[in-house]
C-alpha cells in the first residue's frame, strides 16, 4: 500500500511548505478588469520572475512527487482560505483543513447518518466551511473555503 504524500498547508493558516521533489506555480490574480500574472517557482520557493502589482489573492499550485495537484489560494495577508486538490492518491484532509478538520469530520458523519452510511462524494456546507470531495482509487479531487475569508469579489465557485 502506497502511504498518502503529506501536504503541509492548513486552511486559515499559512501556506504548504512543498516536499523537496514538488514543483510549485504561482499566480497573481488581479482585482476584477486585471490580468494574472504568474510566478515560477522552485521547491526551494526560488522565484523566476516577480510581481510588479498588488493581487486581490494568489493561486498557489504545487505538485506533488505522487501526481497529487494542490491549489492555495492565498489572501494578500498570506493566509489560505481556500485549497483544492485533484491527482491519484488523496490527500491528508486533517493537514489541508487544520483546525477545521474536526468540524468537517462531524458534518460528514452527520451526512452519511443522515443517507445510511453510504460512501461516496461528500459536500459540508455551513457559514463557516465549504468542503466537497470525492473521487475513486487513482482520482480523487475536492474543494475546501471559507466564506468569510473569501476577498471581495471571489466566490467559492473561484476555489478550483
Amino acid at each position: 500500500m502506497i502511504a498518502a504524500q503529506s501536504a503541509h498547508a492548513a486552511l486559515g493558516s499559512t501556506p504548504m511548505t512543498p516536499p523537496a521533489d514538488a514543483s510549485v506555480t504561482s499566480r497573481l490574480v488581479q482585482p476584477a478588469g486585471g490580468a494574472a500574472q504568474s510566478v515560477m517557482r522552485s521547491a526551494s520557493g526560488a522565484a523566476s520572475s516577480t510581481a510588479s502589482s498588488a493581487s486581490s489573492y494568489t493561486v498557489r499550485e504545487t505538485t506533488l512527487g505522487n501526481g497529487t495537484v494542490v491549489r492555495e489560494y492565498l489572501g494578500t495577508d498570506g493566509v489560505v482560505f481556500g485549497i483544492a486538490w485533484h491527482g491519484p492518491q488523496m490527500p491528508d484532509l486533517s493537514v489541508l483543513l487544520g483546525s477545521y478538520f474536526p468540524q468537517y469530520v462531524a458534518s460528514v458523519k452527520a451526512v452519511r447518518a443522515a443517507r445510511g452510511n453510504t460512501r461516496g462524494p461528500v459536500s459540508v456546507a455551513q457559514s463557516g466551511l465549504v468542503v466537497r470531495s470525492g473521487g475513486h482509487m487513482g482520482a480523487f479531487s475536492g474543494v475546501a473555503w471559507l466564506p468569510s475569508a473569501l476577498p471581495a469579489g471571489v466566490s467559492g465557485s473561484d476555489i478550483q
